[in-house]
């Protein structure tokens, strides 16, 4: 199986790693992924006490709909592949491979 990859100005190849996943147990939600990323990759979204995802609304400072944050792919088909996210984050949440051609 061959995997996409781009060969740089200088000769090197590379293999992108796109994200696939964020461990939603890991994950503190702390925002620094979401803020690396420019794809608009990523989205940050409420766990609820049912374990249900809820949408989070950065206006609104009013956090008793849910138990805690937690960051979520939600355009993974923008993941330019750099794994800026992966690189950044504290709790090593993020799952990535690369993607066959």
């Amino acid at each position: 199986m061959s995997v996409f990859s781009v060969t740089l100005p200088s000769g090197v190849v590379w293999v992108p790693q796109f994200v696939k996943a964020v461990n939603a147990e890991k994950c503190i939600g702390c925002g620094r992924c979401f803020k690396v990323c420019g794809r608009d990759v990523l989205q940050l979204m409420g766990v609820d006490e049912d374990g249900e995802l809820i949408a989070v609304d950065p206006d609104d400072d009013d956090d008793d709909e849910y138990e805690k944050k937690v960051m979520t792919v939600a355009n993974g088909q923008n993941c330019t592949g750099c794994e800026a996210c992966a690189k950044i984050c504290p709790k090593k949440c993020y799952t990535h491979s690369p993607t066959p051609v």
